[in-house]
């Protein structure tokens, strides 16, 4: 949704109070904060629930809102935990809550109707279909993939019946966000849980190659109120209040004034934190360019060159209307620009010695004390009976119950409960799926699999001629690509194609517009009952449950696991292939880490990479495993292998034999 003649909303992190104060001194119009619980950077400090409730009145009395993340993937036995809080987010006043778990989205739609939700970048929105399911979902808002151009941004911006929000600065993931599991699957840290442990900026082949140098819009902040994005967003709930307040700063200056940065504001951002530079080039649609970039020691010692700042709460300036009579409450009204509150308090009586004088009650009432307000003696209008008299305490007593007032955001309690989802697990038939990323390779060993091994082929959408009865869509399409790739699915469904491999709440309606029955991929991150619920009703015949998660809950939720493929553990906008090694050697490219663990790159649609585990997940030799966890739906992936390699392993699994290289297995725990 495209809004005119109106400046974007800037978007400030904040990682604690300090961080809060920072940016709201420095001009934020909105502030985006994460609890203690299903944020995802659980390693910053974070704010629990106290601390949210004074964070949502601080921004309110200087009129900025204030959002949550609540945007980490959620397993059923944590959705009692995250109904009652997002139910108490919204009963503080919360403006809004940042999320991605389709199964959270509908969770709060049950439980806290009214709480606005923005979708989250981790929901892998690239396009306008996917901004419009978002839509449909109840996000009043989308981010969008930080990977888009501008004239994606203006597109999706201009279609989609939401507003539209982007990233404007700060650290960049090289795999699109919700679709990184290199940190989990590798190191056992989830990067979709809050806990990555940035495997992106740790060497391999000798360098860095996937250390991405951090996005700085600020030469670009003109075409970005031109798009008519709603919101602004800056990256760093782990950074320190001096970066919140020194890029904050700049960028409100900047947008108030329409312009772009200057040459000593981009040495100033820079200055606050870089890795050796910034970078445009996904908003410039420069895939190929130089991105890399690491923290030095010159970056680091320019960023402590900008020294200490303090930052304290900000005292709000009120007005205040007081009226005192005999025989009638005292009465107190205390105004902001955009609230006011009118109080009651004790009854005047007559005064015996000395009665009230104007002085003496507005320097009373005009200190604020411990209250995120100020008062003005000037700003107090008092109708003052003579011959009256209140005690200083009452006097006291009416400021505060103001203030407090004033400062109170909070909204009645919620009379709803938490209601587990109802899941209603029948008998699934069998099912054994496959996808194979090159087609080749499937033909050659097409004759050794058997006709009836699987149920469902999977072929690349580029290269399907009517081999088998499914296609998968590439898991980015931009709005750029849209037409080409609808062309390529009716072209599949013509030849014979029944089903369509979804891999993002865009890539549905891609699939009902071909005729073409949509099946979820591993890449929807299906972890809990909620979020398959959603997809189901959504039209997806079945879906691929999370690698993320073991047995036992892959049981309770219901839905298919991969039972033998290297799972790609990163898909990048960047053609590492061809920046590496070159367009001849993408069967042999690779990522060697520190350990000499080499981890393979294949080539995905619009020249992106998928990186791939070392070890391929195979669960042939356990197939009483499988069966005790109910898991019926069978998904293999076929990546990098031969053809002879692809009919060694079908066999292997027929004969429940394992394999003869070293294996992840799905866990147990």
């Amino acid at each position: 949704m495209r809004r005119k003649d109106v400046l974007p909303e800037l978007l400030a992190p904040a990682g604690d109070m300090n961080c809060l104060y920072a940016a709201v001194s420095a001009g934020a119009d909105a502030i985006y904060v994460g609890g203690k619980a299903f944020g995802a950077r659980a390693y910053a400090k974070n704010f629990d629930i106290d601390e949210l409730k004074k964070a949502v009145a601080y921004c309110h009395v200087h009129g900025v809102k204030l959002y949550v993340t609540v945007n980490t993937l959620v397993y059923d036995r944590e959705m009692r935990e995250l109904s009652d809080y997002v139910a108490r987010l919204y009963e503080i006043g919360v403006d809004a809550v940042i999320t991605a778990d389709l199964g959270v989205i509908r969770e709060i739609r049950k439980r806290a109707p009214e709480l606005k939700i923005h979708a989250s970048t981790q929901m892998s929105v690239h396009n306008t279909n996917g901004a419009i399911a978002a839509a449909k979902l109840g996000a009043e808002r989308v981010v969008l993939a930080r990977e888009l151009s501008l004239e994606n941004i203006n597109s999706v911006t201009e279609k989609c019946p939401i507003e539209t929000e982007v990233f404007l600065h700060g650290a960049l993931c090289v795999c699109h966000s919700g679709q990184c599991l290199f940190s989990s699957l590798v190191g056992g840290r989830s990067g979709n849980r809050g806990e990555c442990a940035q495997p992106c900026r740790l060497p391999y082949n000798n360098g860095y190659p996937l250390s991405l140098s951090d996005l700085s819009l600020a030469n670009h902040v003109k075409e970005l109120v031109l798009s008519g994005v709603a919101s602004l967003k800056i990256e760093g709930r782990m950074k320190a209040p001096e970066y919140v307040y020194t890029v904050t700063s700049i960028y409100r200056r900047l947008l108030d004034e329409n312009r772009n940065a200057n040459k000593s504001e981009n040495a100033r951002l820079k200055q606050a934190f870089s890795r050796g530079d910034f970078t445009d080039a996904y908003f410039r649609g420069d895939k190929t360019s130089k991105m890399t970039g690491v923290r030095s020691k010159s970056d680091k010692e320019a960023t402590s060159r900008l020294g200490e700042m303090s930052f304290d709460m900000e005292r709000a300036p009120v007005k205040a209307k007081v009226k005192m009579r005999l025989g009638e409450r005292a009465e107190m009204t205390l105004s902001l620009p955009k609230k006011s509150v009118t109080v009651f308090g004790d009854v005047p009586t007559v005064a015996i010695n000395q009665p009230l004088c104007e002085k003496d009650v507005k320097a009373r009432l005009s200190k604020m004390g411990a209250t995120m307000f100020s008062l003005s003696e000037s700003d107090i209008e008092l109708s003052l009976e003579g011959g009256i008299n209140l005690s200083p305490a009452s006097i006291n007593a009416l400021r505060r119950s103001a203030a407090e007032a004033l400062e109170n955001s909070e909204r009645p309690s919620l009379n709803t409960v938490y209601t587990p989802e109802k899941v209603t697990r029948v008998a699934e038939k069998p099912l054994k799926t496959a996808q194979f990323m090159s087609k080749s390779a499937f033909v050659g060993a097409e004759a050794e699999i058997g006709e009836d091994t699987f149920d469902i082929i999977f072929l690349p959408i580029t290269a399907f001629a009517g081999e088998a009865n499914g296609v998968y869509i590439p898991p980015v399409v931009t709005d750029g690509e849209t037409e080409y790739v609808e062309e390529l699915l009716i072209s599949a469904k013509t030849l014979g194609a029944k089903y369509a491999l979804v891999s993002n709440i865009g890539h549905i309606a891609f699939a009902k517009r071909a005729g073409l029955v949509p099946v979820g991929d591993f890449r929807l991150n299906v972890t809990n009952s909620g979020t398959m619920a959603e997809y189901l009703e959504m039209g997806v015949e079945r879906c691929v449950l999370s690698p993320e998660i073991t047995l036992p809950m892959a049981r309770d939720v219901g839905g298919g696991e991969i039972v033998y493929g290297r799972i790609p553990l990163m898909l990048t906008e960047r053609c590492f292939i061809q920046e590496n090694f070159g367009c001849d050697k993408r069967g042999a490219a690779y990522l060697s880490d520190r350990t000499g663990v080499r981890f393979p790159i294949i080539c995905e649609f619009g020249h992106r990479n998928l990186v791939l585990n070392s070890r391929p997940t195979y669960m042939g030799d356990k197939k009483g495993e499988l069966d005790g966890g109910r898991i019926s739906h069978r998904h293999f992936i076929f990546t990098n292998e031969s053809a002879r390699e692809i009919a060694s392993v079908v066999q292997s699994y027929k004969s429940s034999r394992p394999l003869k290289c070293e294996v992840r297995r799905i866990g147990k725990r």
